[in-house]
């Protein structure tokens, strides 16, 4: 079990959502649980798996659209070599920050935990042992993953006077981007519930993040050049790389 002397680490892994973009491949399968690498492993297995190897062995899996397909397979985690609890989605509260909130309200997670949140359609080889270790140096309430020399999916240009001088078809820019991973102080899961409103959505990347900084908590970046690919399309599940995935992941 993961604590680095700074209290308990839970893992919370989001995995409700019904994969709109996945279809029809979620037409029959969780999204969590669409095959990948040489293997045919559930995508879900390689963030059990990242999690362990960085000493997060409590992991809560924030469930809702056939949610028995993860049950199932993965039932209370000891054939991983974890332990797994669930969080069923309830439509008081919705959104990202609302499936958090919601498994705040279930008593699955508690405002003296260390939280950290990992979007269930990202694979990654991600040292989380070193953005926990930063978090914690700091004192952040919250640390969000980013990652440098992100590739844009498309053309871009450069105009003067409407004549195009230079262009680049999906360049490599040196900027830092967030790759839905994100540690999260407890306590902040009251903020999380004073700004609810009756049928509102909050997001916690678009909306909770923005709120703290306002607020003036202490949000901290974690920069990683680590491998990551988001598989949360059809397109990007056709493109990945079984090869490359191979190196950069355990694929056992």
């Amino acid at each position: 079990m993961f604590r680095l002397g700074f209290g308990h680490v839970k893992g919370l892994v989001l995995c409700g959502g019904e994969g709109v973009r996945l279809r029809p491949l979620t037409y029959y399968f969780q999204k969590g649980m669409i095959p990948i690498g040489t293997k045919q492993k559930p995508l879900l297995e390689y963030v059990v798996r990242l999690l362990k190897q960085n000493g997060i062995t409590d992991i809560c899996f924030l469930v809702g659209y056939k949610a028995e397909q993860i049950r199932n397979y993965f039932n209370e985690g000891s054939r991983f070599g974890v332990r797994i609890a669930y969080g069923q989605d309830i439509p008081e509260y919705k959104g990202s920050g609302g499936t958090v909130l919601n498994a705040y309200k279930q008593g699955i997670i508690n405002a003296k935990e260390t939280l950290l949140v990992y979007y269930g359609d990202i694979l990654s080889n991600v040292n989380l042992k070193k953005m926990l270790e930063q978090h914690f140096d700091v004192g952040a309430d919250a640390t969000l993953a980013l990652a440098k020399g992100y590739r844009i999916p498309v053309g871009v240009a450069e105009l003067k006077e409407g004549r195009i001088e230079k262009f680049a078809e999906k360049p490599v820019m040196e900027i830092l981007v967030g790759i839905e991973m994100l540690v999260l102080r407890g306590n902040v899961l009251k903020d999380l519930e004073a700004s609810y409103g009756e049928n509102e959505e909050m997001d916690l990347m678009g909306d909770l993040l923005p709120q703290l900084i306002r607020n003036g908590r202490l949000v901290h970046g974690y920069v990683t050049d680590a491998f990551w690919y988001d598989v949360g399309s059809t397109e990007r599940y056709e493109k990945l790389d079984n090869n490359l995935f191979a190196h950069c992941l355990t694929d056992s």
